[in-house]
């Protein structure tokens, strides 16, 4: 008998975190139903198809294939039983706003030759950085990710002090990059990572330079139909797990405890024995619990510390686009301004420095013949305004920057467009102040510090996704499943189970 034969289960939310989660659960003997507001499951990262045009319309980089082939390993597969992947090169582009230009390759040489263009001696060092970064990533994930130690007494043992020694767990990103690199253009390409993390390099804990192993050691892949067809084969894994989907069905309140809830739908009441939720924890918390159910009140919520929003265009051009590279990042000389306007001074970035994915580029099945897709994404601070005469005048100022800092001038191709901010992930995804990550990773949201993935008021309800550990991005929140799935087999799993 499977440890958790005879237990129904409600994940509410279908993104990554959901997903994983249901998967753990279906795999462990319970009866799992996933309920998800939209159309389709993927959360974040769902799709935008329109005029033979598609587009995933949050993560588009696949990155950390460890993480892939292991969750897959979990259930006996493997991720080529669903999707192939191509390794891009380069990896990346970046324009400077000031004429210059570079591709990071899969060729650490060629990168360290860069390097050192900039800064004498900087090739050396960008190794010697990354073999920190190596190690970082290696002990980090093995004893800091993939275990989740969340009291302050699990870090007080020595096994737990031999692991952390030596690595770069205090001060932050700034202050440790500038320890390696002067130039401001060096430190810019080994920070940009931090973008995925939601934060800046002031206040993104050390530690995290471990991203830059993800981006140099384990590289950039593309899986064919892009991030989207990933979401397919988590979804159908579920499937031939048992796990069912219900899409167009928003959870409207948690109601009971464990053996007995009540998860109201529009749709009519499930009443499984437990629920997961995947939806944003404030909203959850806030929204779908009574007060005294709650587990944070809303001063709790309202002092956090939240990754940027984002500003989004996806377009659908005529002919070629040139000049830029499947993933093209787009940096003032000086980025210090951008992200002050989106942590201290919450404004529209007046000089943004911004993302710009082009499937097209790799994969001829996103978008018309003749055509290409394209979508750029510029972080902004949660919570702004953004009415529909902001995001025009703010889509001309970004195209108009665009051509004039890649020579890539679109505004007379596009046949196809639309645009996505910060009111779109608020109704969408019910994400506080309409942030696109959640919870940033600052020092004080770190591990521990994040929200629990048990519930300390209602037994029988647990949370999974970017807002609990490991935290944000799609491999973080498949191991948020796998996290959560441990606690629910450990609070509730039969003593004979497997």
């Amino acid at each position: 008998m499977k440890p958790l034969a005879g237990e129904s289960v409600a994940v509410i939310g279908g993104g990554v975190g959901g997903l994983s989660t249901a998967c753990y659960l279906a795999d462990r003997g319970a009866d799992v139903a996933v309920v998800e507001k939209n159309e389709q499951v993927g959360g974040k990262a769902s799709r935008l198809e329109r005029d033979g045009f598609r587009f995933d319309m949050g993560p588009s980089w696949y990155l950390m294939p460890d993480v892939f082939e292991r969750f897959f390993a979990d259930f006996d597969r493997r991720p080529e039983d669903y999707y192939e992947l191509e390794r891009l090169d380069p990896h990346y582009r970046i324009f400077f706003k000031d004429d210059d230009r570079i591709d990071v390759t899969p060729d650490l040489e060629r990168t360290k030759r860069i390097f050192e263009s900039y800064e004498p001696g900087a090739g050396e060092v960008l190794e010697e950085y990354l073999e920190r970064s190596k190690v970082n990533y290696e002990v980090g994930m093995e004893h800091f990710v993939y275990e989740d130690r969340e009291r302050l007494r699990d870090y007080i043992d020595a096994d737990v002090a031999r692991q952390a020694r030596g690595l770069s767990l205090l001060g932050s990103m700034q202050d440790h990059v500038e320890d390696y690199f002067e130039h401001p253009k060096l430190q810019q390409i080994v920070q940009y990572s931090l973008v995925f993390l939601g934060g800046s390099p002031e206040n993104t804990p050390a530690l995290y330079n471990l991203m830059s192993h993800v981006d140099f050691g384990l590289g950039v892949w593309y899986p064919e139909g892009g991030i989207g067809s990933v979401i397919d084969a988590i979804r159908d894994l579920g499937a031939e797990l048992g796990v069912e989907y219900h899409t167009d069905r928003p959870a409207t309140a948690i109601k009971g405890r464990s053996g007995g809830f009540k998860l109201e739908t529009p749709r009519g009441p499930l009443l499984p024995d437990l629920v997961v939720s995947n939806a944003d924890y404030a909203h959850t918390e806030q929204e779908l619990l009574p007060p005294e159910k709650r587990g944070h009140d809303e001063e709790y919520w309202n002092s956090r510390t939240y990754a940027p929003s984002a500003f989004l265009l996806y377009l659908g051009v005529e002919g070629e686009i040139e000049n830029l590279a499947h993933h093209t990042l787009v940096l003032p000389t000086d980025w210090d301004d951008h992200f002050e306007q989106i942590f201290d001074d919450p404004q529209w970035p007046e000089d943004p420095a911004y993302y710009c994915c082009v499937p097209s580029m790799t994969d001829e099945s996103v978008a018309p013949e003749g055509h290409g897709a394209l979508f750029v994404l510029v972080p902004i601070a949660p919570g702004l305004e953004d009415t529909p005469e902001i995001r025009r005048q703010y889509r001309d100022r970004v195209l108009t920057d665009l051509a004039e800092n890649t020579g890539t001038d679109l505004e007379d191709r596009i046949v196809m467009e639309e645009r996505f901010s910060v009111s779109d992930f608020a109704d969408r995804y019910n994400s506080f102040r309409g942030s696109a990550l959640g919870l940033a990773h600052t020092l004080r949201q770190t591990s521990l510090f994040r929200p629990p993935h048990r519930s300390a008021e209602v037994d029988g309800l647990y949370f999974t996704g970017a807002d609990t550990t490991p935290g944000i991005g799609v491999p973080m929140c498949l191991i948020s499943g796998r996290l959560t799935g441990e606690k629910v087999v450990e609070d509730y799993g039969n003593e004979h189970g497997e």
